[in-house]
């Protein structure tokens, strides 16, 4: 595999099939898009760790399954803690209600116990 998908999927836990269909399809866009990766992941005023309790809160709100579960594999492979992921999961429900709250929570008791 090539370097960056290693690097995304060190970060995601697992590259989306969409990302190697991307990259034979339109090499140009899978360029683009992945150089937006690089720079969003990056740490900058926020370190990739928060960024991540961002995602998982967003993906839980969105309710989407995949990306719930590949970003708390990414969670884990950055080493962050069960407690990190529930408080983001609180503010997800404060924003987005119950069921985004639900979703999330089922996902990180089934994905990290």
């Amino acid at each position: 595999m090539e370097k960056q998908m290693k690097e995304l999927e060190e970060k995601i836990g697992k590259v989306p099939k969409i990302f190697a269909e991307l990259k034979e399809v339109e090499p140009e866009i899978y360029e683009k898009v992945m150089g937006l990766d690089q720079l969003v992941w990056a740490d900058g005023a926020l370190s990739k760790q928060t960024k991540k309790v961002l995602a998982i809160a967003i993906a839980a709100a969105l309710r989407d399954r995949h990306a719930v579960r590949a970003q708390m594999a990414g969670a884990k492979n950055l080493g962050v803690k069960k407690e990190e992921i529930e408080e983001g999961l609180r503010v997800a429900f404060l924003l987005a209600g119950m069921p985004a709250y639900v979703y999330g929570k089922a996902a990180l008791e089934e994905l990290m116990g």
